[in-house]
């Protein structure tokens, strides 16, 4: 039986380089950026099956880390103080290259952090940049939207379309004289 892949996000990097992001964090509106980005992430993850856990610093508030389950696919991890994503990610990377049954994970690290990108490379896991991750989601987007689009038109293929108002209007008196 196949593992779902396991997605570790550097929260903070991708709102740094995402401009849709982005807006939030130059506003200060921290709150705003990390809830748009749980809700794409969270349809993301659920699209292509992925375990994604969210991982955002919490070095500089003084509370113990802690782990919220938003969707079967999705989590948000908030690190301990003094603890950054990056070593949150590498301990997770570094206990599941441990793992003897690491051939069967599939580890993606997202992340524009160079050193970063090394470490997890180092643990066997796949690198993903934050613009590469930012053209993924717009694809699976546009995947889903175009996959959607027949449904729509076909619905303007039916007969009652393609009739002006007063015919259409007529068409209704004659079916209630009928009832």
């Amino acid at each position: 039986m196949a593992h779902p892949p396991v997605m570790l996000v550097d929260a903070y990097n991708i709102i740094g380089a995402w401009a849709s992001l982005k807006k939030w964090q130059e506003l200060g509106d921290f709150d705003a950026a990390r809830s748009e980005l749980t809700d794409i992430m969270a349809s993301f993850s659920a699209y292509h099956g992925y375990q994604t856990t969210l991982v955002f610093d919490a070095y500089n508030t003084p509370t113990p880390g802690v782990t919220e389950k938003i969707t079967k696919n999705l989590k948000l991890h908030f690190t301990d103080h003094k603890q950054t994503a990056d070593t949150y990610i590498e301990r997770y990377c570094a206990t599941l290259h441990r793992h003897p049954l690491r051939h069967l994970k599939r580890i993606i690290v997202v992340t524009s952090d160079r050193l970063q990108n090394l470490t997890a490379t180092g643990f066997g896991a796949e690198i993903l940049s934050a613009l590469a991750l930012e053209q993924e989601v717009n694809a699976t987007f546009r995947s889903v939207l175009h996959r959607q689009k027949p449904q729509t038109q076909s619905v303007k293929r039916l007969l009652s379309s393609a009739l002006d108002d007063t015919t259409r209007e007529r068409l209704k008196k004659m079916r209630q004289e009928l009832d």
